[in-house]
C-alpha cells in the first residue's frame, strides 16, 4: 500500500483532485446563478475537461529517468492512471449534479462517462505526444473547436462535436471510445514524452 500512496504523491493526485472538485463546484454554483443546471452539456464539457486537464498533470513523474530506472512494470500503473482518473472526473461531475437534490438520470450519466473517457484518451495522448506537462492542450483545444463549430447533423461535424452531443448519438459515442482506447494504448507503451 505504501507504493500506491508513493505514486499518488508523486504524480500530484491530491493536487489533481482538490483542483477536480474545486472546479466542478464553481461551475456549479455559478450554474446555479446563472439560472442553468449542472446537467446542460456544455457546462458538463467544461468542468470534464477542467478535470482531464487536472489529471494530466500527473501523467508524467517528477523525474523520467527515474521513472525508466524503475523495476516495475509502467503499462498497467500508466493505463490505470489514466482510467482511475476519467472515472474519477466523471464521478465528480455526477455527484455535484445532484447537490440540488436532482436524480441524476441515466442520459446524464452515459453523456458524462463518455466524455470523460474521451477527454482522458486526448490527455494521455498529449502526455505521449507533447510530455505530460503539455497534455491539457489536445482536451482544451478540441473543447474550443466544439464550441465553435456550428451544430450539424452530418457525420464529420458530428464526430468532430462529440463532445456536446446528446449520448445516444452513435458517432459521439464512438468517437469517445476510439480516442479513450488508441491514447489510453499509446499512452500505456510509450509512456509520457521526455
Amino acid at each position: 500500500m505504501r507504493w500506491l500512496t508513493l505514486y499518488a504523491r508523486s504524480r500530484q493526485a491530491p493536487a489533481s483532485l482538490c483542483v477536480v472538485l474545486a472546479g466542478a463546484l464553481v461551475v456549479w454554483a455559478l450554474a446555479r446563478i446563472g439560472g442553468g443546471g449542472p446537467q446542460d452539456p456544455r457546462l458538463s464539457a467544461i468542468v470534464l475537461t477542467a478535470g482531464a486537464t487536472a489529471v494530466s498533470v500527473g501523467l508524467g513523474g517528477q523525474e523520467p529517468a527515474l521513472d525508466r530506472a524503475a523495476a516495475i512494470r509502467w503499462m498497467p500503473r500508466r493505463a490505470a492512471h489514466v482510467l482511475l482518473g476519467g472515472v474519477l472526473v466523471a464521478a465528480v461531475l455526477v455527484a455535484v449534479g445532484t447537490l440540488d437534490g436532482q436524480r441524476a438520470d441515466a442520459d446524464f450519466a452515459a453523456f458524462v462517462l463518455r466524455d470523460s473517457a474521451g477527454l482522458m484518451g486526448l490527455a494521455a495522448f498529449g502526455a505521449a505526444g507533447l510530455g505530460a506537462q503539455y497534455a491539457w492542450i489536445p482536451p482544451f483545444a478540441w473543447l474550443s473547436f466544439s464550441f465553435v463549430l456550428p451544430p450539424s447533423p452530418d457525420g464529420a461535424t458530428q464526430l468532430l462535436t462529440w463532445l456536446l452531443l446528446p449520448p445516444d448519438t452513435a458517432a459521439a459515442t464512438w468517437t469517445a471510445l476510439a480516442l479513450a482506447v488508441s491514447g489510453t494504448a499509446v499512452y500505456a507503451v510509450a509512456g509520457p514524452r521526455r
